[in-house]
């Protein structure tokens, strides 16, 4: 087994940043948690409650050097385009795009230590393909899109950032859109793959790109069922 690395998943408390936390420490890695719950738990992680927004960053205790960096946190705000407001779209914004910038900017120092380090963000399928309501999120997650391959590029050789583009996944944040069995399964029958994602299944791609990749950066992975790339007769 590789030797032990520190990775910081902000929003590491539920969803995939809890799945891919399990999933690293049991490779044997360090795990360093931001969320804005109080208690983490995996007991095994070292976890730090702040709000990646408004708290000052440069106090929470790290390692010198990060090998990795995942930002999980997001929204789901959908509307028609008519009703949503100048704060459903500035909100939007500031959590799925300027807290990835606001962590990036603190802890890049951080990932500049380590000998080759990766980070991940998440976008959504809404992003690629028009979908109907999902103007403000749609756009803020471009944004990241497009946040990424820049630093994709002034980050390398040594610092590669990927993104994530999930379609609707089985999370505490789409627990509204999968309340009902005959909601869940309305939206597994809209993916080519017939079934709603898991934490875990994006859990794993993230796991793949921090632990075992050298060679992809700037890249908007798809794992989406199918949802982006094809139709369903």
């Amino acid at each position: 087994m590789n030797k032990t690395k520190n990775y910081l998943i902000i929003g590491g408390t539920s969803g995939i940043g809890l799945s891919l936390s399990f999933s690293l420490i049991e490779l044997g890695h360090t795990v360093y948690s931001i969320s804005r719950r109080p208690t983490h738990p995996i007991p095994q992680a070292i976890h730090t409650p702040a709000d990646i927004l408004a708290d000052d960053l440069s106090t929470i205790a790290l390692p010198d050097q990060l090998d990795g960096l995942i930002y999980c946190p997001g929204s789901i705000v959908l509307k028609p385009f008519a009703r949503l407001s100048r704060d459903d779209f500035f909100n939007a914004y500031e959590l799925n795009v300027y807290g990835a910038v606001r962590a990036i900017q603190t802890w890049l120092p951080k990932l500049k230590q380590a000998e080759f380090a990766s980070v991940v963000l998440f976008s959504t399928v809404a992003a690629e393909t028009g979908m109907p309501f999902h103007a403000a999120i749609g756009a803020a997650k471009a944004a990241v899109e497009g946040l990424a391959r820049s630093l994709a590029a002034e980050l390398a050789p040594r610092i590669a950032v990927n993104v994530i583009a999930p379609s609707l996944t089985d999370t505490p944040l789409a627990a509204t859109l999968l309340s009902t069995p005959e909601k869940r399964e309305a939206s597994a029958k809209r993916h080519p793959m017939q079934h709603v994602g898991s934490a875990d299944q994006l859990a794993e791609t993230a796991k793949f790109l921090l632990t075992e990749n050298r060679w992809i950066t700037g890249q908007i992975i798809a794992v989406d069922g199918g949802m982006s790339a094809l139709r369903l007769l």
